[in-house]
Parts: C-alpha cells; sequence; structure tokens
C-alpha cells in the first residue's frame, strides 16, 4: 500500500516571519539615510540662497582669537583654538569625574550613617543640589568668586596658595624635561607589582596568613619610581630611534595611511565576523544561525567595506594650510606622526632636567603697572573654578543617590556578617559592601560621567573658554555655522563612546563570574 505525503503549502512572503524582519530592518536604514540626504541637501540648499559656503578652510585659517586660558592663548589656526578648547573641556571632565566620584561615595555613606549631624548634612546637600539648575549653580560660584579682593601692588610675591577675583593660585607639581623616560619607569614597576601582588596572593591563598600584597605592589612602584629618578638617562638611546621613526614617517608616501586603514577596517570586520562564529560553536559544530545573527554578520562586513570606501575618498581631499599650501589629509597625518615622534625623541634625550618640579604661584606686576598671576603654579581662573565646582557638586549629589541605593542593594545579612567577625564599619565597607556594591553602582554611575562630561557646555554662560564658546566665535567670525556644529557633535560623540568604553570595561571586570 502506497502512502501519499502531502507536500507542505510554501508560506507567503507576506506571511513569512523571517521575509518581513528583514524587509522591516532595510526598510528602516534605507529611510534614516534617505533623511539624512534629504537634511543634507536642503541644508546646501539654503547655503547657496544666503550665500553662505560650506568648507572647512577655516580649519587652518588664522582666526585673531585671543584664549583667556589653556595651552594656547593666541592659536593661529581655527583647529588650533579648538584644540585648546577640547583640552580645557577634557580638563574640567577628567578632574571633575574624580572629585565627583570620591565626594558622591562619601555624601552617599554618610546618607546613611546612623550620626543625625551627618546623615542631615548629607540629607541637606543632596536635595539642594540636586534641585538647583546647574546654570544657576555656575552662575553662583562665579558671583562669589567675583567678591574676592582684588590684586594690590602689597600682593606681590611668592606663595603656597593665593585668592583674588582674578582666580586661585596654588602650589603644584609639574612634569620637567625627563618627564617622560622617568614615566617609563613608572609604567615598568607597575606591571611588575602587579605579578608582585598576584605572587604574594598566592603566598596568603597557600598560608593562610596575611601577605599585603597591595602594599608590596605600592612598594614596588614607588622602588621603580625611585630609581628611575636618577638611572632615566639609560632610556637617552631611545632618542636616536625615535627619530629616526620620525624621519621615515615623513618620507613614506601619504597613500600609505589610506591603505593601511582600509586593510584596518577591513580586518576589523573580518576579525568580529570570526570571534562571532567562534561564539556560536558548540562540541557538535557550530549551532544554527538565526535570521538575526546572518543581519549582524552581513551588516559588520558592509561596514567595514563602506569605512574602507569613505577612508579613500576622505584620502584624496586636500587643505590649505596656514602658510597657503595645499597638503592633503593623508600628508597632514604622516606629518603628524612625524612629529610626534621627533616630540618623542626629543623627549627621550639626555640633557633634559628632573622629571617633576614644585612651584610655587607668584604674584608679580605685568606691562603697564597691571597686577596679574606670574606663570609659576597652577592657577585656576574664575570661568574654571565656575565650570568645575558647578558640574562636581551637581554630579556628586546623583552619584551620592546611586551609592546609597547600591549600597541598600547589598543583603543584609552581609554587614551582619561582618560584624559578627568583629570588623568595623570602616573595614566591613571597604571590604565587604563597597566591592558588591560597585557592580549594582557602576553602571548609573556612567550615566553621570557623561552627563557632566556634557554638561561642561554650560561654561559658556560664564566665558569659560571651551570647545563650544571657542567654536561660537570661530562660527560668528567665519560664519561656518555647520561645520563647527559637526566638530562639536564629533567631540562629544568620541568622548562619550571613550567614557562608556572605560566604564563598561571595568563593569565587565566586576561582574560575577558564574561556574
Amino acid at each position: 500500500m502506497a502512502v501519499a505525503v502531502k507536500q507542505q503549502a510554501k508560506t507567503p512572503l507576506w506571511r513569512n516571519a523571517t521575509f518581513l524582519k528583514w524587509l522591516a530592518q532595510l526598510f528602516v536604514l534605507g529611510a534614516a539615510i534617505g533623511l539624512f540626504v534629504i537634511l543634507g541637501s536642503q541644508a546646501f540648499e539654503n547655503f547657496s540662497k544666503s550665500g553662505v559656503s560650506f568648507g572647512w578652510d577655516w580649519l587652518t585659517d588664522p582666526t585673531g582669537v585671543d584664549i583667556r586660558e589653556g595651552i594656547d592663548t593666541s592659536p593661529d589656526s581655527g583647529i588650533r583654538a579648538l584644540t585648546v578648547g577640547g583640552i580645557n573641556t577634557i580638563r574640567v571632565t577628567v578632574s571633575g569625574i574624580i572629585a565627583a566620584t570620591i565626594l558622591g561615595t562619601l555624601i552617599g555613606i554618610g546618607r546613611l550613617s546612623h550620626n543625625w549631624i551627618v546623615n542631615k548634612v548629607a540629607t541637606v546637600y543632596i536635595e539642594t543640589i540636586r534641585n538647583i539648575p546647574l546654570l544657576v549653580q555656575i552662575f553662583f560660584w562665579s558671583a562669589l568668586a567675583i567678591t574676592l579682593p582684588s590684586l594690590t601692588p602689597d600682593d606681590v610675591g611668592e606663595y603656597w596658595f593665593k585668592a583674588s577675583n582674578k582666580g586661585f593660585a596654588s602650589s603644584w607639581v609639574f612634569w620637567d624635561g625627563s618627564f617622560w623616560p622617568w614615566l617609563v619607569f613608572v609604567i615598568v614597576g607597575i606591571v611588575v607589582g602587579r605579578y608582585v601582588s598576584r605572587w604574594r596572593h598566592r603566598i596568603q591563598e597557600d598560608t593562610g596568613k596575611p601577605s599585603y600584597p597591595g602594599t608590596f605592589w605600592f612598594l614596588t612602584v614607588i622602588l621603580f619610581a625611585v630609581v628611575g629618578w636618577f638611572a632615566w638617562p639609560v632610556l637617552s638611546f631611545m632618542s636616536p630611534v625615535f627619530h629616526w621613526i620620525a624621519d621615515l614617517a615623513a618620507s613614506l608616501p601619504p597613500i600609505l595611511v589610506p591603505i593601511i586603514l582600509a586593510v584596518g577596517a577591513l580586518v576589523a570586520a573580518g576579525w568580529w565576523i570570526r570571534s562571532f562564529f567562534e561564539s556560536r560553536r558548540t562540541p557538535a559544530g557550530f549551532g544554527k544561525l538565526t535570521d538575526d545573527d546572518w543581519f549582524r554578520i552581513i551588516f559588520a562586513g558592509v561596514s567595514g567595506v563602506l569605512v574602507a570606501l569613505v577612508v579613500f575618498f576622505l584620502g584624496g581631499l586636500t587643505i590649505t594650510t596656514v602658510a597657503g599650501d595645499q597638503v592633503g589629509l593623508p600628508e597632514l597625518v604622516m606629518i603628524g606622526i612625524s612629529n610626534i615622534f621627533d616630540w618623542l625623541g626629543n623627549s627621550f634625550a639626555s640633557d633634559g632636567g628632573v622629571p617633576l618640579v614644585f612651584q610655587k604661584p607668584v604674584v608679580e606686576v605685568r606691562g603697564a603697572g597691571f597686577i596679574q598671576y606670574g606663570t609659576t603654579g597652577m592657577v585656576m581662573s574664575i570661568p574654571f573654578f565656575s565650570v568645575w565646582m558647578g558640574v562636581t557638586l551637581y554630579t556628586a549629589a546623583f552619584i551620592a543617590e546611586i551609592v546609597r541605593g547600591g549600597i541598600l542593594a547589598v543583603s543584609k545579612g552581609q554587614t551582619e556578617a561582618a560584624q559578627a567577625l568583629g570588623l568595623t564599619r570602616s573595614q566591613y565597607l571597604r571590604l565587604i559592601i563597597l566591592p558588591q556594591a560597585f557592580r549594582v553602582i557602576l553602571p548609573p554611575i556612567g550615566n553621570q560621567y557623561l552627563n557632566l562630561f556634557k554638561n561642561t557646555s554650560l561654561g559658556m554662560g560664564v566665558a569659560f573658554a571651551d570647545i563650544v564658546a571657542v567654536g561660537t566665535t570661530i562660527l560668528n567670525q567665519t560664519g561656518q555655522s555647520l561645520p563647527v556644529v559637526l566638530v562639536w557633535m564629533a567631540f562629544f560623540v568620541t568622548g562619550s563612546l571613550l567614557i562608556s568604553a572605560v566604564v563598561n570595561y571595568y563593569n565587565r571586570k566586576m561582574s560575577l563570574v558564574e561556574r
């Protein structure tokens, strides 16, 4: 008796889930690209109607802009001015993140204190600071600092610390000529100290006795730092090596830059695809890939090809330098690499001074009898102080609440067990509670770091020379509003991605490893 097998009807496309999912994703991608094309064409059309040109020549044109503070107060080009503003923004961001993290952690712990005064002071701080707009706080600190006394001829001299309505000056340690070769010794000490710390950890696990791995790590770093303070000239042989690399970079054909970047993009895409396949490998072979998996693989490959094409397109562009020469972007990259290695060669020369120098600030008479701070010591201007205090205290208030929530998320039994072992409050907070709480705390704290970074743009309100304020001055002079805004966007996107990458790295390092 023959068995008739009924062939299953093929699912039509309009009911095929895989086809519909791919169609939806491609439609969204095409709609996004089309939107950008429409907006871009409309912007260029508006530029042509209003007689405003769109270009990047302003990056190398002299600006005539004087910046109040930074690594260069009289930049000779637009890109140099934006670099100064960007570094000012980074200075506030990095120092603010460190200070806000420490202050927020202490206040968050104080918010849970059984001491009534400490608890209420922390509560008042949090509820006051986070409910006042940040810009108002920045204005407050600026107005408060301006009320400080002026500098007079009687103030001329050297100080450990000096405050006036021109800013705050304090003693500080600065790097000198031999700092970079000495830093090599310190970095080697940190690496060696890591292995020493692991060795002491193993001894503690084997014997059960305290082996002080942290102390040994610190002493190892100090030992290398002290040895490097006197032995850094032995690295002077690196100076001609760096100069040789600089000369080699200057002599290579610029076409190598887009070629290397394009090959790097394709290799990175291939490496990601290979790693993705390896992550789907099972003891029986490769697991079945879903349509979403195939979409990721195709997207990675297409992205690598597109990046390679964009790199070659940018490699054909030229830009006019301050001297009026037409230079291609790849050639500018090679010149920059050559300059970096030349600088390293000069830094490793054996004729440098000590690695670090201690300087006190001075008040001196400049020009036509003007009383100003000198060039020694660390001077914090009023705008810098206002922005730094505003974003630091504001962010610390939110971090404090995140820390409080993270500590409360740790099981109460952990605290009871620590107290049963006889640990003090500071010991069980440092050794038991906070290490577990930071697994909960770190992701939302990363968001606060991003907010701090972006909130520095409010410094325009007190004339702080950040990248936004400097860019505003440039676009008012050149009329190139869209290119300047694009530079702003690229700067903040890059900085935000870097902060997110660092936070995500530590988040992965601190995550629990399941067995």
